[in-house]
């Protein structure tokens, strides 16, 4: 099952990782706990809109640029899931 908090976590953490940022660095600007960010990048939590829009900021992204990778994540996930079906 592809879940939208897993795709969005994945999206934030690439995200940050190809900024060289730690998630100290980011959960600091965006003024989350630094253990709240590792549940969202992780995939445990479902980050409010508030919360995502003040990590995009911290990450220096727009939203919009944020749901497109969250959207690539998802279309990426869902094709590889059909072609294992389509295989067997």
């Amino acid at each position: 099952m592809v879940l939208l908090r897993q795709a969005v976590g994945h999206t934030l953490r690439n995200a940050r990782t190809n900024q060289s940022r730690t998630l100290r660095d980011v959960a600091r600007e965006a003024r989350v706990s630094l253990g709240y960010l590792s549940e969202v990048e992780r995939g445990q939590k479902e980050a409010s809109s508030e919360l995502l829009n003040a990590i995009c900021e911290a990450l220096g992204l727009s939203l919009s640029s944020v749901m497109t990778g969250v959207t690539h994540e998802l279309a990426s996930r869902e094709s590889a899931k059909l072609s294992v079906v389509d295989a067997a």
